[in-house]
């Protein structure tokens, strides 16, 4: 089966590091769907601005591999114990293919890019191949009684961050919330908890870098970096 790219998607992390670990968690981080050249029409979009969820299907670009493991080690258990690939969202995968549901906020339509879908809550890198673009349908795709299995919703309690303001004025005022969303949830890989080490990630064109308290449960900007 061939598969075609309709889109991509241009975010503020150009590596995957600091991307939330799930489409949602972090509702102000903005992004932009811009269609390739062949899909640039506006009547493919029709209908599409009634509502306000979508499904993105895209391809982990940065994991395809040749072959495959039945197990891998999910960060939510600590990247210490295996479990079968099919029981976790791993980009590992035999079909390196995940899948966001994201807020539509609007959509544009420009003579350059033809629609383009501005949205909110995606948890994928710069970048990143759209394979389609479904509506999200509540009645059908919201099962609020369904188990979690070994990942449960992430921990209520979120970091304090200490962003000095003149460091967090080097952020473009329209993406400072998301990213503060991104710091409270602790953007460190979740096996390493290192109180004294500088952690960074990139966010734009700014290298973020921070240390984390645990027993404080305080994360602490110590430079913004602009490139």
């Amino acid at each position: 089966m061939e598969w075609k790219v309709i889109a991509k998607i241009h975010s503020d992390f150009p590596t995957k590091f600091g991307i939330p670990r799930q489409s949602g968690l972090a509702e102000n981080l903005k992004a932009t769907v811009v269609f390739e050249p062949e899909y640039r029409v506006a009547d493919a979009v029709r209908g599409l601005e009634d509502f306000s969820h979508i499904w993105l299907i895209w391809q982990f670009s940065e994991a395809v591999r040749d072959g495959w493991s039945p197990t891998v080690r999910p960060p939510r258990l600590g990247g210490n114990k295996r479990v079968g690939v099919f029981a976790t969202r791993s980009p590992f995968r035999p079909n390196a293919i995940g899948l966001s549901s994201v807020r539509l906020s609007e959509i544009e339509y420009t003579r350059e890019l033809g629609p383009v879908l501005h949205v909110t809550g995606a948890d994928l890198m710069d970048g990143t191949p759209i394979y389609d673009i479904k509506p999200y349908l509540p009645y059908a795709d919201s099962h609020p009684q369904a188990r979690e299995g070994f990942a449960p919703p992430p921990d209520e309690h979120k970091l304090t961050v200490d962003f000095p303001q003149q460091l967090l004025e080097r952020i473009a005022e329209d993406r400072r919330a998301g990213l503060l969303e991104v710091l409270r949830q602790d953007p460190r890989p979740a096996y390493q908890k290192d109180p004294q080490r500088v952690y960074g990630f990139s966010f734009g064109k700014a290298e973020i870098k921070f240390t984390v308290d645990d027993e404080s449960g305080r994360l602490t900007v110590k430079e913004v970096e602009i490139r």
